[in-house]
C-alpha cells in the first residue's frame, strides 16, 4: 500500500492497515492514532513528533526506524523486532513491548512508566536517563545495557537479567530485584533505598557510594563485590554470600548480618552495627 492512500483512508475513518510494509517514508507529526499496522515491516521511516497513541504494532519489524519525540503512550509493540530503531524522548507510557527484541536500540530520556517489559530482550541497549517508574521488567534481558541516570523507582524487575549491565547514579527506590541476575553490573552511586532483592546475584558487582538505606538484600551472593563507602543504614543482608567483599568505610548502621557469610571481607574502616 502507498503510504498516500494509507494516509487517505485513514483521513476517511479506517484504522486497519495490517502487514503493511512502509520503506523510506517520512511520517514525522503524522496523526495515525488507535490504528492497526500489526505484523508490519517499517524500513527506513520516520516518525519524528508523531502521534501514534494506542496504535497496535504487535509483531511489527521495525529497522531503522525514528520514533524521536512520539507519542506511543499505550501503544502495542508486543513481539515487535527492533533494529537500529530510535526512541529517544519518545513517550512510551503505559505501552506494551512485552516478548519484543532489540538490536541497537536507543531509549535516551524515553518515557516507559508503566510500561510493561516482560520477557522483552533489550541487551546493550541505551537507556541513559529514560524514566521507568512503575514498569514491568520481569525476566527482561537488559544485559550489557545502559541505564546510567535511569529513573526505575518501584519498577518490578524479577528475575531480571542485567549482567555487567550500567546503571550509574540510577534511581531504583522501592525497585523489586529478586532473584535477578546481575553479576559485574554496576551500580555505583545508584539510589537502591528499601528496594527488595532477595535472591539475586551480584558476584563482583560495584555497589560502591551506593545507598541500600533499608534494602531487603537477603540470600544474596555479594561474593567479590565493591560495597566501598555504600550506605548500609538498616539494610537487611542475612543469609547472604559476602565473602571477598568490599567494605571499605561503609556505613553499617543498623545492618542486619545475621548468619551471613564474611569471609575474607574487607572492613577497614566500616561503621559497623552495634553489637
Amino acid at each position: 500500500m502507498e503510504v498516500n492512500e494509507l494516509l487517505k483512508r485513514y483521513t476517511e475513518g479506517e484504522r486497519l492497515f495490517r502487514a503493511v510494509s512502509l520503506v523510506g517514508v517520512d511520517l514525522s507529526g503524522i496523526d495515525l492514532s488507535e490504528a492497526i499496522i500489526a505484523r508490519a515491516t517499517l524500513e527506513n521511516t520516520s516518525f519524528i513528533g508523531a502521534n501514534l497513541t494506542g496504535v497496535n504494532f504487535r509483531e511489527t519489524k521495525f529497522m531503522g526506524v525514528d520514533l524521536t519525540d512520539t507519542n506511543l503512550s499505550d501503544a502495542n509493540l508486543i513481539g515487535s523486532y527492533l533494529s537500529d530503531t530510535k526512541f529517544n524522548r519518545t513517550n512510551l507510557t503505559g505501552a506494551s513491548l512485552r516478548g519484543s527484541s532489540s538490536k541497537n536500540v536507543t531509549l535516551t530520556q524515553a518515557n516507559l512508566t508503566e510500561a510493561n517489559l516482560t520477557e522483552a530482550n533489550f541487551s546493550q541497549a541505551n537507556f541513559v536517563g529514560a524514566n521507568l517508574t512503575h514498569a514491568t521488567l520481569v525476566r527482561t534481558n537488559l544485559m550489557k545495557a545502559n541505564l546510567t541516570g535511569a529513573i526505575l523507582e518501584s519498577a518490578n524487575l524479577t528475575n531480571v537479567i542485567m549482567r555487567e549491565t550500567t546503571l550509574e547514579g540510577a534511581n531504583l527506590t522501592n525497585a523489586t530485584l529478586s532473584g535477578g541476575m546481575m553479576i559485574g553490573a554496576n551500580f555505583h552511586e545508584a539510589d537502591l533505598t528499601r528496594v527488595t532483592m532477595i535472591g539475586a546475584d551480584l558476584s563482583e558487582a560495584n555497589l560502591s557510594e551506593a545507598n541500600l538505606r533499608g534494602a531487603n538484600v537477603t540470600w544474596t551472593t555479594l561474593r567479590g563485590a565493591n560495597m566501598s563507602r555504600a550506605r548500609l543504614y538498616r539494610t537487611k543482608l542475612s543469609w547472604s554470600n559476602l565473602s571477598g567483599v568490599n567494605l571499605i568505610e561503609a556505613i553499617m548502621i543498623d545492618t542486619k548480618l545475621d548468619r551471613a557469610n564474611l569471609r575474607d571481607a574487607d572492613m577497614r574502616g566500616a561503621i559497623l552495627p552495634n553489637k
